[in-house]
C-alpha cells in the first residue's frame, strides 16, 4: 500500500450540476454606530423622563401646620406653629411657611398636627362696630366647665333671685335683661378667691343694662348653641 507522502490536503467532492449551495455561517454582524448611538439616546431619554416625573410627583413643599391644640377664637401665636414638608399635591392647599398668621383668630377648634389652611383663620375684629366691652366679675359657679375663650359665643342670663333683688334700678336691669347673647373678648387671671373677670363684646344699647346686672352678681353665663347669632 503506498502512503502519500506530501502534505494532507482536504478535498471537497465537487457539487452534483443542480445541488443548492451549502448554507455558509458568516461572522457575526457588525452593528452600525448609528444604531448603538440611537439605542443609548432612547435610554438617556426614557431615564431623564422618569427623573421628571419623580421629581415632579415627589417634590415637597413647606407648609404650616399646628404644633399644639388652638381652640376656636384664639389668636394664633408663634408657639402654635411649626413646619411641615409634604408632597405637592393640587387638591391639598395648606398655607405656606411664608404666609403671615401670627396674631389671626382660629375660626373653629384646631388640633395638632393639622395643616392649617385659610378656611381656619380669620382677621375678623372681635368687637364689631356698635358694641361695647363690659366686664363682668364671676365665681366659678356662674361659669360653664368648659373653659372660655376668645370668640366664644356665651348667653348672659339673670338668674331668677335677680328680680326684685337690690336697688329699684338693679331690679329693673335684671328684670329688662333676662338673657343677652354675647362675644368673649377676653379673660383675665383668677383672683386669689376664685373670681375671673371674663370681658364681653354686647349691643351698645345694652352696655349699661349689662354692668348693672353684673353688679349685681345674679348672673350666669351660659355655652351658646353652635350656630347661634
Amino acid at each position: 500500500m503506498d502512503t502519500p507522502t506530501g502534505p494532507l490536503t482536504a478535498t471537497r467532492p465537487p457539487l452534483a450540476t443542480g445541488a443548492p449551495a451549502p448554507y455558509r455561517i458568516g461572522g457575526a454582524r457588525r452593528r452600525r454606530p448609528a444604531v448603538l448611538a440611537l439605542a443609548v439616546a432612547l435610554i438617556a431619554a426614557g431615564g431623564l423622563g422618569g427623573a421628571a416625573l419623580y421629581t415632579a410627583t415627589g417634590k415637597r413643599v413647606a407648609v404650616i401646620a399646628l404644633a399644639r391644640n388652638v381652640p376656636a377664637g384664639q389668636a394664633i401665636t408663634g408657639a402654635d406653629l411649626t413646619e411641615a414638608h409634604i408632597p405637592l399635591d393640587p387638591a391639598l392647599q395648606p398655607l405656606s411657611v411664608n404666609s403671615h398668621v401670627v396674631g389671626l383668630r382660629a375660626t373653629a377648634d384646631l388640633k395638632a398636627g393639622t395643616l392649617l389652611t385659610s378656611s381656619d383663620l380669620t382677621s375678623a375684629p372681635l368687637v364689631q362696630s356698635g358694641q361695647q366691652v363690659v366686664g363682668i366679675a364671676t365665681k366659678h359657679t356662674q361659669l360653664p366647665a368648659a373653659k372660655l375663650q376668645p370668640g366664644a359665643r356665651v348667653v348672659l342670663v339673670a338668674t331668677p333671685s335677680a328680680a326684685g333683688s337690690g336697688s329699684s334700678g338693679s331690679a329693673s336691669a335684671g328684670a329688662g335683661l333676662s338673657a343677652l347673647t354675647a362675644t368673649v373678648v377676653d379673660i383675665g387671671p383668677a383672683d386669689s378667691d376664685g373670681t375671673v373677670v371674663v370681658d364681653l363684646a354686647v349691643p351698645s344699647a345694652q352696655g349699661a343694662a349689662v354692668a348693672d346686672l353684673a353688679a349685681s352678681g345674679k348672673f350666669a353665663l351660659l355655652l351658646a348653641a353652635k350656630g347661634s347669632g
